[in-house]
């Protein structure tokens, strides 16, 4: 129907919070050689933070995908500190969501950027991707 996407707000808020250990470290995802938090995984925080923050607001059977990513990792993060993001919903077009996101340990932010991600019929969208690939 006519603009029914838009009781997505402008403003919501998220956030996310991990542990950075043996898991999730440079050397174990294969991004890096050293045991300090890795791009991959601080990006998996970001969209963690981004999705969860606006589930509510979704209709029943719809999911959010990412779509983009813009991120500048600033700063290393070694084992055993607390890694979290922020993000902020700050457009929403049609079904397109674009966030602001920001990742801080305890001692300075060691990330930040921009994550869309796109308003899904889960149904819908597997049956496509099945089609799409079936044999």
């Amino acid at each position: 129907g006519d603009g029914e996407e838009q009781f997505m707000e402008i403003g919501i808020k998220g956030y996310a919070e991990v542990l950075v250990d043996q898991t999730n470290v440079a050397s174990s995802v294969g991004s890096g050689l050293l045991d300090v938090f890795s791009t991959p995984n601080m990006i998996a925080l970001m969209e963690k933070a981004c999705k969860e923050s606006v589930e509510p607001y979704l209709e029943e059977g719809q999911g959010t995908v990412g779509i983009r990513l813009e991120v500048d990792h600033l700063a290393a993060t070694p084992i055993g500190e607390k890694v979290w993001v922020d993000s902020e919903l700050t457009a929403v077009d049609k079904r397109v969501l674009t966030f602001s996101v920001t990742a801080w340990s305890s001692k300075e932010k060691i990330g930040e950027g921009i994550h869309k991600r796109c308003i899904i019929s889960n149904d819908r969208f597997l049956e496509k991707l099945r089609a799409k690939y079936q044999k």
